[in-house]
């Protein structure tokens, strides 16, 4: 009896550990969604909804300009970090033999260095020995040395346990290296290449270190939330900080959507 009461208080004190974690979590987000469409962004409780922010929203350029630098430089470091990290775990999993350890701490190392020494490292390399200044070009390639290690963890996690004779085995049967990719490994291994993208997608979008010592005065929309803090956060941020996160929350729910859809059509080929 005794022990049945430990095991329900262990039981609902880690609910209750978990509900407080989430709570803290996701408070702040909430409170971004609530502040947008409050006419009293600065306590919006209770909310006495307004989507006058959002209107406002649409005729600000500035705004608008920092969201398309902040998503020209979050795709670009999405897909050049993806390539690179697929192209270096299969490297590392498939040929790398004995050396396979030490290639993959080298891949690793950028999750070591923090984001403001990465940012001044790369202003350094770019001005003082190639003589380039900062641009947009130089904020992707540093984003991507940054998104890069994470990428690789995903992809390695996932590679680990694949099976490269069916890729041997469809090369005999006469397929093409190309066919074999699309038809063979894709299909696997879509769902850790996504979940790449989207990773780093979502680092690069919010980073504020590396844009901000690479773009100068080009606005990124961390850049201009962090401009805005002198002079008091306006309710168009809040709007669109909004924007971003549900758009982030949607593209995260419909990865889990369709990660548990292709396990339960593979369940059921199986069973058939």
């Amino acid at each position: 009896m005794m022990r049945m009461d430990r095991d329900f208080l262990a039981k609902w004190s880690l609910a209750a550990i978990l509900i407080v974690a989430y709570v803290f979590l996701y408070l702040p987000i909430m409170h971004i969604l609530f502040a947008s469409m409050s006419s009293r962004p600065n306590f919006p409780y209770p909310p006495e909804f307004n989507f006058s922010s959002y209107v406002r929203l649409y005729t600000n350029t500035i705004y608008q300009s920092a969201f398309l630098n902040s998503l020209t430089i979050a795709t670009s470091t999405a897909i050049l970090a993806t390539v690179l990290a697929f192209v270096a775990t299969i490297g590392i999993l498939r040929f790398a033999g004995r050396r396979a350890l030490v290639y993959a701490i080298f891949f690793a190392a950028p999750l070591f260095v923090s984001e403001i020494l990465l940012g001044i490292a790369s202003m350094s390399l770019y001005y003082l020995v190639f003589g380039v200044a900062g641009n947009m070009m130089a904020a992707i390639i540093a984003n991507a040395v940054h998104c890069f290690s994470f990428c690789f963890l995903i992809m390695a996690s996932l590679f680990y346990k694949y099976d490269w004779r069916m890729n041997e085995a469809a090369l005999v049967c006469g397929a093409s290296p190309l066919r074999s990719f699309f038809e063979v490994m894709l299909p696997l291994t879509w769902s850790g290449i996504l979940s790449s993208l989207i990773c780093a997608f979502v680092l690069s979008l919010n980073g504020l270190d590396i844009s901000f010592y690479l773009l100068g005065a080009t606005p990124t929309m961390p850049s201009v939330a962090w401009g805005a803090l002198r002079y008091g956060v306006k309710p168009e941020l809040y709007a669109l900080s909004s924007i971003i996160n549900m758009a982030v929350f949607i593209a995260i729910a419909l990865l889990y959507w369709l990660i548990r859809a292709d396990k339960t059509r593979q369940a059921g080929h199986e069973a058939a």
